[in-house]
């Protein structure tokens, strides 16, 4: 097992005297671990992710958050506060094996924000992050399989909760937007993802299925 802590950075940005900006970034730290090539490499790599995330956050986000509150102020709308704010989750802790994924919400006004999921399964012992195809041996047809068990499960869904959970050409959706970064590991099996708005409505959320390897 490795150790795992959670770092935040976190502020408030102003104009004008008045807070435009929030951002909250949580981001992953080995402390403790038998593989302290990997430890490093995993550490360097999501410090520079948060520290990109921050600049993003501190500049361009903030000069965004800026032309909107020069807008609304001009026009008699209420101050809009744009928030950053990403969660943390640790899914697979095992030996050499850990795999997370970071969930990043933005707002910037209308009736709800949106969230971009990003994940990572690294193989601590190699330092290196696992690809989605090194689970599936020497199986050419991985993605084919992939997205017939997606399809299987969203039509077992829909029976279950009724089609709206999902948009009609699912099937077309799920090969067109699914990407090999977007898995995870958890206890239960590789689990695989889609974005929001992908293959269903906002309201369903983002939606995940646990693949057999």
């Amino acid at each position: 097992m490795n150790k795992v802590k959670i770092n935040t950075a976190e502020k408030e940005l102003y104009y004008q005297g008045e807070v435009i900006v929030k951002y909250v970034i949580e981001y992953p730290e080995i402390v403790e671990s038998s593989y302290e090539i990997g430890k490093q490499l995993f550490n360097h790599e999501n410090r520079k992710q948060a520290l990109k995330l921050k600049q993003y956050a501190e500049g361009e986000f903030y000069e965004s958050a800026k032309q909107t509150y020069e807008y609304n102020k001009q026009n008699g709308y209420p101050i809009m506060v744009y928030e950053l704010i990403t969660k943390c989750n640790i899914t697979y802790n095992y030996q050499n094996l850990l795999s997370l994924y970071i969930d990043e919400y933005y707002f910037t006004g209308g009736a709800h924000g949106n969230t971009i999921r990003k994940a990572q399964t690294w193989d601590l012992k190699l330092g290196m992050i696992v690809m989605l195809q090194d689970f599936f041996g020497q199986n050419p047809y991985y993605q084919i399989d992939i997205l017939k068990q997606v399809n299987e499960q969203i039509a077992k869904r829909i029976e279950e909760e009724g089609e709206s959970i999902f948009f009609p050409n699912y099937c077309q959706l799920t090969l067109e937007t699914f990407r090999l970064e977007n898995y995870y590991l958890t206890k239960q099996g590789l689990t695989v993802f889609f974005g929001q708005y992908d293959i269903a409505p906002y309201s369903s959320g983002i939606q995940t299925f646990i693949i057999n390897t």
